[in-house]
């Protein structure tokens, strides 16, 4: 596939040069852009050629230079956040100066997310949100990424400090396989772990055109995947947006230093360099972060067989004791006659703390680069090339160290005015990134293994041996050096400081000296592997093509196109079953879209359809119809059935995951599950083994029966309206009702290996979690509402959300993990008082319940405060930023096992269109 990669890019560049023919000779279109009210030169207004992909953008002198190979006279469209945009016609190269009056007009925004065409924001025919490069200078959080929340409607949960998955109307996890996030059109997922890790390969805040979200299902247009929302993000063109641009800034954290002894410091810092010589441009971009990440510290102790939260944070108050955060402990037995004083009685290893175990010294450094050249003013050919490495944590099945995890994602792609060809590939490297449970597990085993045995499998010592005999000692009151019978609670104090008698002590030489060697092998318990390292170089190919035919069509709107996926999975065994050989997977899709206006254009109506199809999976069609009516000017009423769907992930279907010595992670295809006998010698379903031990009665047992498994879908209705009332009052609402058919769910599975008589506790069972179809369906609904009012320069901005689960299944973990409330509120001005500027936002959630394989649980409701203050320096093209998020300092959790987040604070200066 590699190979045909190169081949197809060849053939890619071929296709440019039999289009680079001779034109005509260049011309270059200048003038000034200056403020109709005040004089003052406008920086930052598109300038664009009517009816071409040409456009460039004013400098910080208000200056511009547009070059174009058409004959004068020409139409040139000029626009800007806040000015009404105008339309000139220039009959001379030089001096086509023009002002622009203010207009503090909301809904202005041209979107092309919704319909993959540039249309109004006022009237998409589905709910979408937008962030363009203005609003992102003036977000109080640190970075863009960070102030996703703050969309109606837009749910996060973050594992680490440069590690927030996002998703909308339901259904968060901390790895979304139902969102799509694209960057330029190429999709943003690390293609071993079918989700993007946040904004790792993401753009440099520097290069943002625009941030389009679209909630809820987007299959139709996007593909497979976009269960539950797509985002979309644009960098800026080269032709555009040239010069250097600069952006120093520097934070603080752990202020309140709960989670280690000092203040943390963030050094945050981006450059980018544009230029544009005739028909060819380029770009380079380079940013960097360094900080000291949130740290995961829940010491609550739960039980994992039944998932709920036991009483005590230590051994001291339970032997048994399993730390949410504490790994290593998982390893646990349930002692027999043999055990004594113990008959019954269930007891853990000692753990270790999260922060002991991962790299919390987490960074990001990411280069970019793109080559444009402009074969006519309507044709553009681009190669580019993004690349990311970072260190963070992950939360999945356990907590996974990322470190010096990277991607690369490299494009070519010629587009015109109605149409693109687009061949990209995704290069995921796991660097060194291992897991921390298998770690903690595997340092206990180093020092004193749970259990030795002889040839005849018969146990003759180890930890749990040497407890079991000092604990029985000390309750007799014979144990060396301590006589006297003891207590229970004094027994298993000194039974466990026994065994663990040469524990490895974090931050000594023989701990640091085998966690090293532990993470530098490859992870798995025996077969020749004992280590906590994943070895994943996964890659994904992907080639599509789009074009608008409705130049040609005239009498209605028509698009069409088609895409083909190859994934190459490669992870040697440490992730997926491909210790044997790399696994491929072909993906092949394509859709068409008609849309037609009515009435004076009072009505528009869309419909699309798209086929998918997975070569482990039947094809599907997802339909889209959508109607958009002009109640009054400026005042729609929208109506839309959508449908997608998402083949199980690549994990979904090959994973083979030890994550304990008795416990691992399959995927759902029928020869995952051959692989382990569980049609045959099946799985008892967790919630009947809860039952079980709840009540003693086996007739509670339930063994789990596999049917077929299928992509999941989901069909959802929605009505909204978008309305601007006497061009202040913006209002956006909507509802939505979405109905899931073979929602696809996480099933733990505990397989006997003794007869029950022998084992009641199923402490030698072996442990399966793997991801089946529910047979019943599961339906969500919900709504949300959004006002931005302008009082002169003054927008105060607020949206509330609400979103529900009201059929789940009772037997199946569906993991709604949403709260069924949300709102955000701010209050911002640009330019208060001389280039003076500042922006407010209060977030609010309500208490949730959080579903995983990892942990179950309520998280709390909570609240964050995120402010900055900017001041403009026009001479320089600087701003200078002061803020910060959650600057009331008041940790709190987006989810269950991962870290509690505190406050921000930054300084941050900002150099833009230097050197042009």
């Amino acid at each position: 596939m590699k190979n045909c990669f190169v081949k197809a890019s060849l053939c890619c560049m071929l296709l440019l040069s039999i289009f680079s023919v001779a034109y005509a000779q260049q011309k270059t279109i200048t003038g000034t852009v200056t403020n109709k009210n005040t004089g003052e030169p406008l920086p930052g207004v598109t300038v664009s050629l009517k009816g071409t992909l040409s456009g460039t953008i004013t400098d910080g002198s208000g200056h511009y230079k547009l070059n174009t190979s058409r004959s004068l006279p020409l139409t040139l469209i000029f626009s800007s956040v806040g000015f009404k945009s105008e339309q000139v016609q220039v009959s001379n190269q030089d001096n086509n100066n023009i002002q622009l009056g203010s207009t503090e007009i909301l809904g202005e925004e041209v979107v092309v997310a919704a319909s993959r065409v540039s249309e109004s924001i006022l009237s998409s025919p589905v709910s979408i949100e937008k962030l363009n490069a203005t609003a992102i200078r003036e977000i109080p959080t640190p970075n863009f990424y960070d102030a996703l929340p703050t969309l109606k409607g837009v749910e996060t949960s973050m594992q680490s400090l440069t590690f927030r998955t996002v998703t909308t109307r339901g259904f968060n996890t901390n790895g979304n396989t139902r969102f799509n996030q694209l960057v330029d059109g190429m999709d943003n997922q690390a293609p071993g772990l079918n989700f993007s890790v946040g904004n790792i390969l993401g753009l440099s805040e520097l290069d943002v055109a625009a941030v389009e979200l679209l909630p809820g299902a987007s299959s139709a247009l996007y593909g497979a995947g976009g269960m539950n929302g797509t985002l979309l993000m644009t960098s800026k063109s080269p032709f555009e947006y040239q010069g250097l641009s600069l952006r120093l800034q520097s934070g603080v954290n752990h202020i309140n230093k709960s989670q280690q002894p000092y203040v943390g410091f963030i050094p945050d810092l981006a450059a980018r360099y544009a230029k544009a010589f005739g028909r060819f441009a380029f770009k380079l971009n380079v940013s960097f972060l360094q900080a000291d990440d949130w740290q995961a510290l829940d010491s609550t102790n739960y039980g994992r067989l039944n998932g709920k939260t036991k009483a005590g944070y230590s051994h001291s108050a339970d032997p048994n004791y399993d730390g949410i955060n504490v790994y290593g402990d998982e390893i646990t037995t349930t002692f027999g006659t043999s055990g004594g004083y113990l008959n019954g009685v269930a007891v853990s290893r000692t753990g270790y703390q999260e922060k002991d175990l991962v790299d919390y010294g987490t960074k990001s450094l990411k280069i970019s680069g793109a080559l444009h050249y402009k074969f006519t003013d309507n044709l553009e050919g681009i190669v580019q090339a993004n690349w990311g490495r970072g260190t963070t944590v992950y939360t999945g099945s356990d907590r996974y160290s990322l470190r010096n995890f990277n991607m690369g994602q490299y494009k070519l792609e010629l587009r015109g005015k109605r149409f693109y060809l687009r061949a990209y590939t995704t290069q995921e490297r796991s660097g060194e990134a291992y897991n921390a449970t298998a770690l903690g597990t595997i340092l206990n085993e180093a020092y004193n293994p749970s259990a030795t045995y002889d040839a005849n499998g018969n146990v003759t010592g180890g930890w749990f041996a040497e407890y079991a005999t000092v604990y029985n000692q000390a309750r007799l009151g014979v144990f060396p050096g301590s006589p006297g019978a003891k207590t229970d609670a004094v027994a298993h104090a000194i039974a466990r400081g026994y065994a663990d008698r040469n524990r490895l002590l974090p931050g000594t030489d023989a701990f640091n000296t085998a966690k090293k060697a532990i993470t530098s092998q490859y992870i798995g318990f025996g077969n020749g592997r004992n280590g906590a390292k994943f070895n994943d170089k996964t890659n994904l190919y992907h080639y599509e093509g789009f074009y608008d035919f409705t130049d040609h069509v005239k009498v209605f709107d028509l698009q069409a196109g088609a895409s083909f996926r190859h994934y190459a999975l490669n992870s040697d065994g440490t992730i997926f079953d491909d210790a044997n050989g790399r696994i491929g997977i072909n993906e092949y899709g394509g859709f068409v879209q008609v849309g037609k206006k009515l009435v004076n254009d009072r009505i528009k109506l869309t419909g699309s359809v798209r086929y998918d199809k997975n070569e482990n999976f039947d094809g599907r069609f997802t339909p889209r119809i959508s109607g958009v009516f002009t109640v009054a000017p400026q005042h729609n009423i929208r109506l839309s059935f959508q449908t997608a769907y998402r083949n199980p992930t690549n994990q979904d279907q090959y994973i083979d995951l030890p994550i304990r010595s008795n416990t691992r992670l399959i995927g759902g295809l029928p020869s995952m599950i051959s692989k382990y006998d569980l049609y045959n010698t099946k799985g008892y379903t967790q919630t009947s083994v809860q039952q079980y031990a709840a009540s003693g009665d086996p007739t509670k047992l339930e063994a789990y029966t596999f049917g077929k498994f299928r992509p999941e879908s989901v069909s959802s209705y929605e009505v909204g309206y978008k309305g601007l009332v006497n061009n202040r009052l913006l209002i956006d609402a909507y509802y939505y009702y979405s109905k899931y058919t073979n929602f696809l769910s996480y099933l733990v599975l505990i397989q006997p290996t003794l007869p029950l008589a022998s084992d009641p506790a199923f402490s030698r069972a072996n442990i399966f979690a793997t991801y089946v179809n529910n047979p019943a369906d599961v339906v969500t609904q919900g709504g949300a509402l959004g006002l931005d009012y302008l009082i002169g320069k003054w927008t105060l901005s607020g949206n509330v959300s609400y979103n529900d689960i009201t059929k789940d299944s009772k037997t199946l973990t569906n993991a709604f993990n949403t709260p069924k409330y949300r709102f955000n509120l701010g209050l911002s001005n640009r330019n208060v008082y001389k280039n003076l500027g500042f922006n407010i936002m209060y977030r609010w959630q309500d208490a949730f319940v959080w579903n995983s394989s990892f942990v179950q649980g309520e998280v709390a409701a909570y609240s964050t405060l995120d402010a900055q203050v900017s001041y403009r320096v026009p001479k320089v093209n600087a701003t200078i930023k002061v803020g910060g998020s959650n600057i009331t300092n008041h940790y709190y959790q987006t989810s269950l096992g991962n870290p509690m987040a505190g406050g921000i604070y930054y300084v941050s200066l900002l150099f833009e269109d230097l050197l042009k």
